[in-house]
């Protein structure tokens, strides 16, 4: 995952873009970028680490202009030094910035197409380089023979041409130097985009953003989600177009947003991602109780802070004691994208401490958003023991994560998920839980879908190994599982330590 901004205003947007990025950041703490446009001229700024760390005044001063792009970066595609940091830019035609979320699953075949028949050469092993140089040809293709000038009809061709080429999930922004932005998304809709209207003295302004937190932030008015398969053209005046440019679209998002990714504040396709989370507590209450009516539970204790909303509701509909028993440094990233097995075993004891008073001599039922690799459960388990706890058992509010996760989260090699090839108990062995309770599939798409019931498809493919966008080979997910092991990005930083040279800031 990562988060993306895009605004076109009637003054700086620099600090607009800044301030965006960071209410976003919880999707991408790896590295960050801003490019912004005055006159036809660029000014781009991007480097590893988190927003604060990578823009300091000085660099401010120098984004100029009414028009920008910003990205929060988490690797999955790609390595993770500096160079692929986001936005990328292209010189032809007219100067393209472009940042992305998602992650395209027939990269390696377009790399090729790219360098044989577009021409084109690529820099860096992302994607979204990719996803940039595909867009730019096909836009090239469709002012080729109209004197230099751009209209909105060209973009939505070169949208059109992009989605028959490019497979996967993409949540995309992108910078078409003087003449405006543009958006567009996967005709599945699996990463989320939205977009948002403010009226400024000078006009109207308009920004799209990967969540609406940020349009909260800056007082736009949310117009709502890009729609699957969509592109929306705003010019540099504020004007926007609006097309749907792929012939078979479906709503199909990503669960794993709503369970753990996307801010609680944020509304997604329409639906309140506070209010799904409240209704997987609630549908795993009431799964307990059906499964196990003479529970001895005598606490209930989220694990910080994504699963606070649903132990809440679980608390209540079981009629429990709801405690916090975990304190949570602020000062640590988010532990599951950490880069590393190693780590992210060293970050859970740096991120997490137990206040033993509510673990002493109890029964206590730690609730998490999810169990991806296992070490991490495992860990805070052997605390609330160490604590004092007389039993420990443990509730996710999602089902196993089984499956490798092609569209843009970084979990996708099997070997390192607790859940495949294990059972429910062999799992519950493997953390050291006395019990350990799952979410029913089911019960998790019912809880997103009651936000929404035009949501008649969703991205499960972790759960379920089911991929929405029809295209992934067993090929594809062996030789995208070896790029994923955690062994294989440690090799690849260790490399690219050397090769950060010739790096435009």
């Amino acid at each position: 995952m990562c988060g993306v901004v895009g605004i076109v205003a009637h003054g700086p947007v620099n600090q607009q873009i800044y301030d965006a990025l960071t209410v976003v950041q919880h999707r991408g703490q790896d590295a960050a970028g801003i490019m912004t446009c005055e006159n036809r001229k660029v000014f781009l700024r991007k480097d590893s680490g988190l927003v604060r760390d990578v823009f300091a005044e000085r660099h401010m001063l120098q984004l100029r202009g009414n028009m920008g792009i910003g990205h929060a970066r988490y690797p999955t595609a790609g390595g993770d030094n500096r160079s692929e940091a986001q936005p990328f830019y292209v010189n032809s035609p007219f100067g393209i910035a472009l940042g992305h979320n998602g992650n395209l699953v027939n990269a390696e075949e377009l790399s090729h197409e790219l360098f044989q028949g577009d021409l084109r050469q690529l820099n860096t092993g992302s994607d979204s380089e990719v996803l940039l140089n595909v867009f730019a040809h096909e836009l090239m293709v469709s002012v080729r023979n109209k004197g230099g000038s751009l209209q909105a009809d060209d973009v939505f061709e070169a949208v059109t041409r992009l989605h028959q080429r490019c497979n996967g999930a993409y949540a995309v922004v992108a910078m078409i130097v003087g003449y405006g932005l543009v958006a567009f998304r996967d005709p599945c809709g699996i990463r989320p985009l939205v977009i948002g209207v403010r009226e400024d003295a000078g006009g109207q302004s308009v920004m799209v953003a990967s969540e609406s937190v940020a349009m909260d932030l800056l007082d736009f008015t949310l117009l709502g989600d890009v729609a699957p398969g969509e592109a929306i053209f705003v010019s540099t005046t504020g004007e926007f177009e609006r097309r749907v440019c792929a012939p078979r679209t479906q709503l199909a998002p990503c669960l794993f947003e709503y369970v753990y990714l996307a801010r609680p504040d944020s509304i997604i396709d329409e639906v309140a991602v506070y209010k799904s989370r409240l209704r997987m507590g609630e549908k795993l209450g009431e799964q307990l109780l059906r499964e196990w009516p003479d529970h001895d539970i005598d606490v209930v204790i989220p694990i910080p802070d994504t699963s606070r909303t649903s132990a809440l509701q679980l608390a209540n509909l079981m009629g429990l004691k709801y405690r916090e028993g975990f304190i949570k440094n602020r000062y640590i990233g988010r532990t599951f994208i950490m880069p590393g097995q190693a780590e992210r075993r060293k970050s859970v004891k740096q991120k997490l401490n137990a206040i033993d008073l509510e673990f002493r001599g109890k029964n206590v039922l730690l609730v998490d958003d999810s169990i991806v690799r296992g070490t991490t459960s495992q860990q805070i388990i052997q605390m609330a023991r160490e604590a004092g706890a007389k039993k420990v058992y443990f509730a996710s509010a999602a089902p196993p994560v089984r499956y490798a996760n092609v569209y843009g989260i970084d979990m996708p090699a099997p070997s390192e998920l607790v859940a495949n090839g294990r059972s429910e108990q062999e799992i519950a062995e493997f953390i050291g839980a006395d019990r350990l309770i799952f979410q029913k599939l089911e019960d998790l798409i019912a809880a997103v879908r009651e936000g929404n019931s035009r949501i008649h498809t969703v991205d499960a493919s972790c759960f379920d190994g089911r991929y929405v966008t029809g295209d992934v080979t067993e090929e594809f997910l062996s030789r995208n599982a070896g790029d994923r092991e955690d062994k294989a990005k440690n090799k690849a930083r260790e490399s690219l330590d050397y090769a950060e040279v010739n790096v435009y800031h």
